[in-house]
């Protein structure tokens, strides 16, 4: 999606998991009225991608990088940026090392960890947290992480965006509803420990999962724009009113 005007800089939005690139265009018809230009790809086995399934960023983290070579070759932006949603938000910061071109994220409800995310999960029924995971059902999590690896040669123990941003120098904004429970909002701060000096965490009273801008839309409009405006080497045009 190409603005009229545009400020030089592009977006990546990632969507979550069983969606598609239209959960995102909400959001990309709003970056585009704001000059820059977006790319909203379907993930892999999402949408019209191919692949047999998900990986929750361990193959994926190798996709944005190639969505990044594209908008580079096509667009030549001055700055690229980067917004996803829970498992997109995971792949975006999963991408980090291996993407140095970002010049800021956003991630809104990412995972620190599939196997914490799978503990809380667990939990989420009983309303116990993650501890019910981590004791009565960890078995059971240990079988299905022994079956991906065995049956899909995929180890999820590496699916992991905390241990992603250790070291990392590309400012992350990270979002996160006080009421989520399907990622609850502690996955946030687990990330932002690994990295206290580029992360800043946004909790959002009464938003659950993935819903900060339903929850705090005009908040929500200032602190993306801002973010990306505050870490971008163009000069954007003034903002249209309202948007």
């Amino acid at each position: 999606m190409r603005p009229p005007e545009a400020n030089g800089d592009a977006v990546v939005l990632l969507h979550g998991v069983s969606d598609n690139r239209m959960g995102m265009y909400g959001f990309g018809r709003w970056l585009v009225l704001n000059h820059y230009a977006v790319l909203i790809p379907d993930a892999r086995a999402h949408g019209n991608s191919g692949g047999e399934l998900a990986t929750y960023g361990l193959k994926e983290a190798d996709d944005v990088h190639r969505w990044v070579d594209w908008i580079e070759t096509a667009e030549h932006p001055h700055c690229m940026f980067g917004l996803g949603e829970s498992m997109g938000a995971a792949q975006l910061l999963q991408s980090l090392p291996k993407e140095p071109r970002f010049c800021a994220v956003v991630a809104e409800s990412p995972f620190a960890t599939f196997r914490e995310v799978a503990y809380a999960r667990f939990g989420r029924p009983f309303h116990t947290g993650p501890w019910l995971g981590r004791t009565f059902f960890r078995p059971a999590v240990d079988i299905g992480f022994l079956y991906v690896r065995f049956h899909y040669g995929l180890n999820m123990e590496a699916a992991a965006p905390e241990g992603a941003v250790v070291g990392i120098k590309t400012p992350v904004l990270l979002i996160h509803g006080l009421k989520d429970e399907n990622i609850p909002p502690y996955h946030s701060d687990l990330i932002q420990a690994k990295g206290p000096s580029s992360i800043v965490v946004w909790k959002v009273p009464g938003a659950v999962h993935t819903q900060a801008f339903k929850a705090a839309p005009e908040e929500f409009k200032s602190r993306v724009l801002e973010w990306f405006a505050g870490h971008s080497s163009s000069v954007p045009p003034a903002r249209i009113p309202g948007t």
